[in-house]
């Protein structure tokens, strides 16, 4: 009895050596010295709650607020950064970009300046970026385009400037896109409909051109769009039939852009479409009637239009925004 007792404790004492403890796991040094040089250019409002020197948590120390750490192995790695809100000034921070195992970066909020560096291309893991309410400047960086992984990018409500780079339709992943409210000019790339998973393409109130038949020349494009915002855009021409091919769409905005002709009958076709905003452009002709009888069109807005008399709007008018969980909130006027 007393030799099968003594084999089962060392049985459970080379059990217990086996496993690692992972209170006690290091923090990668790489990860500790990055956070380490954000904490020193950030204020006081980040780095009073940012004690200790290791982001993971050191002894009776907490992890700092914001950072979510993962264990690698016999370590322990930042994956995620959130630090909103909290009145951030100055550059975007380099050293973020040496954070290899970021899944989620989340600096919206803020008052950052200047461009984003292209060595964002190297966080091969990031799945959210979400950069929105900033002073950001300049191009956005084509490099954003080598991030694989990536299903939510967020950069609107900065001061972008350029075109939209056409690598963004290197992002298989990528599911909601938002350039809304800065600068950008050109014209929206094509290759954008070659996104199989995209679902919400958000580019209005920026300074961009072109036609909406351009945008989806690409046979078989945006087989998984449900919105589409161009709104307060300098977009011209008109509405093509094909159009009709986006069969997921559900919300198309075109409000305040510079469009004419005629409505074709075929959008009405387009199974779950649901919102339909028309007003403030140089559309004419007739609304066909196969819009007021489609069984998921709730709102339909054409004011601002040269439409022949007697044409009318479909539900209550409201005013159309987007809210920070990213879901679409409707306020009646």
């Amino acid at each position: 009895m007393a030799l099968i007792s003594f084999t089962l404790l060392s049985l459970i004492l080379v059990s217990s050596l086996s496993i690692p403890n992972l209170a006690h796991c290091k923090t990668l040094k790489r990860d500790v010295k990055a956070l380490n040089e954000i904490k020193a250019s950030l204020g006081w409002r980040v780095v009073y709650a940012w004690v200790g020197d290791d982001p993971c948590g050191d002894g009776d120390l907490p992890a700092w607020s914001g950072v979510t750490c993962s264990t690698v192995g016999d370590y322990r790695v930042v994956t995620e950064l959130e630090v909103y809100a909290v009145s951030i000034v100055g550059p975007f921070p380099t050293a973020v970009t040496s954070l290899l195992d970021l899944t989620r970066l989340d600096l919206h909020n803020n008052k950052l300046t200047g461009p984003i560096p292209p060595q964002i291309g190297r966080l091969k893991r990031l799945k959210i970026l979400n950069l929105r309410w900033n002073k950001l400047q300049d191009a956005i960086p084509p490099e954003i385009g080598e991030l694989k992984s990536l299903t939510h990018l967020y950069l609107s409500f900065n001061n972008f400037k350029g075109e939209i780079p056409k690598e963004l339709a290197n992002l298989p992943n990528l599911r909601y896109l938002y350039l809304h409210e800065n600068r950008l000019t050109g014209r929206i790339p094509p290759e954008l409909g070659t996104l199989q998973n995209l679902r919400h393409l958000d580019a209005g109130n920026n300074h961009l051109v072109g036609t909406i038949r351009e945008l989806i020349r690409i046979e078989g494009c945006f087989p998984a769009l449900r919105n589409l915002y161009l709104n307060n855009n300098y977009f011209t021409g008109g509405i093509p039939a094909q159009l009709a091919n986006l069969t997921s769409l559900e919300i198309l905005y075109l409000s305040y852009n510079k469009m004419s002709g005629v409505i074709p009958s075929s959008i009405a076709h387009i199974p779950k479409l649901t919102y339909l905003y028309l007003d403030h452009n140089q559309f004419s002709g007739r609304i066909p009637e196969p819009f007021y009888k489609h069984p998921f069109l709730k709102e339909m807005y054409i004011e601002g239009n040269a439409f022949r008399p007697g044409v009318n709007p479909i539900g209550f008018h409201k005013v159309l925004e987007v809210s920070d969980a990213d879901f679409l909130v409707y306020f009646v006027l």
